[in-house]
């Protein structure tokens, strides 16, 4: 919105040039998401807890810590976190953009999921929401929409549009063709219900988000720019750049919920946040031919999702568990391992494989 109304008139004065410029209107964007997550913070947890009662159900097979520490605080916490990013978005990105209009799309798509199921889950003071086939279902539909819609978005000489990029292979492509709407899809679920998975002590997921984010945010002005992506012999998709200000507005918004987020959490982001970010990254890894490499950055929520496909496919064959509990964080609280310890070796984690992940830019 900025952009359109003062852009233009940087040819007059060059101090609103700067608004013609990727890099100043991210970090606008994260300055404002942030101090949006800040001010309305507070009162938005208070309204959280006086609709809520008694906040977010507790698993009673859970660890036994959970029970005491954690009850009585109140979810939907991503709440915040939305509309924090959707105003900074809105205000900083350039809305003529197919592909931040289609990131937005799954966002608040996956985003509404999850406060239903929030909404459900707080409402029967039980764990059971909205149905699992249901919730995927919808799911499917959106992200199928969004690949659909970003096929059109991309270049299409060469097969590029249904193209799979693979890193360490410069200037390479894997045409799936028709199965790239499949692929894709899975992408953006995948990687929604793997962060949701990973939410699940203070602060261990919204840290991870933010790092991903960053990741992107850096992937996307690349591959955004013909010059640096030809230089690093990445994938050039023109116009992508400006998924960077919406990346920067998560991150802004996602340290303002962590400021209240941080242990002992004063709110739970639950599935309206866990899913919308989730679905978020995972549209973006599509949007900048980098699905590959989001596997490697977001490695840790792949190995919370892949914990708990082992945990049920043993139990079902064998009768036995791998884990403690599953997802893998609570195998370790079971271990007796102290929460932020876990929440914090967990981040270090999260940072050498972002560090893993943004490698392949450079070798090629």
């Amino acid at each position: 919105m900025l952009y359109e109304w003062l852009g233009p008139l940087g040819d007059d004065f060059q101090l609103f040039n700067l608004f013609n410029y990727i890099t100043f209107r991210t970090g606008g964007a994260v300055m404002t998401a942030m101090i949006i997550s800040f001010v309305f913070g507070r009162r938005t947890i208070d309204w959280l807890r006086s609709k809520q009662g008694k906040g977010q159900p507790i698993r009673l097979d859970g660890p036994e810590s959970h029970i005491i520490e954690k009850a009585g605080t109140p979810t939907m916490g991503g709440l915040l976190i939305l509309v924090s990013m959707l105003i900074s978005t809105l205000l900083w990105g350039d809305l003529r953009s197919p592909f931040l209009w289609t990131i937005v799309l799954v966002t608040v798509g996956f985003g509404a999921i999850g406060f239903f199921d929030d909404y459900q889950k707080v409402t029967r003071q039980s764990h059971k929401g909205v149905s699992g086939k249901l919730r995927l279902l919808l799911e499917f539909v959106i992200a199928a929409i969004a690949v659909y819609i970003l096929m059109g978005a991309f270049p299409q000489d060469d097969n590029f549009a249904t193209g799979l990029a693979i890193p360490f292979l410069k200037d390479f492509t894997l045409n799936l063709g028709l199965f790239f709407i499949p692929f894709g899809v899975l992408v953006v679920v995948g990687s929604a219900n793997a962060v949701n998975l990973t939410d699940g002590l203070d602060g261990l997921a919204i840290v991870p988000v933010m790092i991903a984010a960053m990741s992107f945010a850096m992937i996307a002005y690349i591959v955004g720019n013909s010059v640096f992506s030809e230089y690093l012999g990445v994938p050039s998709v023109p116009g992508s750049a400006e998924v960077t200000v919406f990346l920067g507005a998560i991150i802004g918004a996602s340290l303002g919920f962590l400021w209240f987020n941080a242990p002992p959490a004063m709110v739970f982001m639950g599935d309206t946040g866990s899913l919308a970010l989730g679905g978020a990254l995972g549209v973006t890894a599509v949007a900048t031919k980098h699905e590959i490499v989001l596997a490697v950055i977001g490695g840790l929520f792949v190995l919370e999702a892949v914990s708990v496909i082992v945990q049920v496919a043993s139990f079902k064959l064998t009768g036995k568990r791998v884990f403690a509990m599953a997802p893998i964080h609570h195998h370790f609280e079971k271990k007796g391992w102290a929460e932020p310890t876990i929440v914090i070796r967990f981040w270090i984690i999260a940072i050498i494989l972002a560090l893993i992940g943004l490698s392949t830019l450079k070798l090629r």
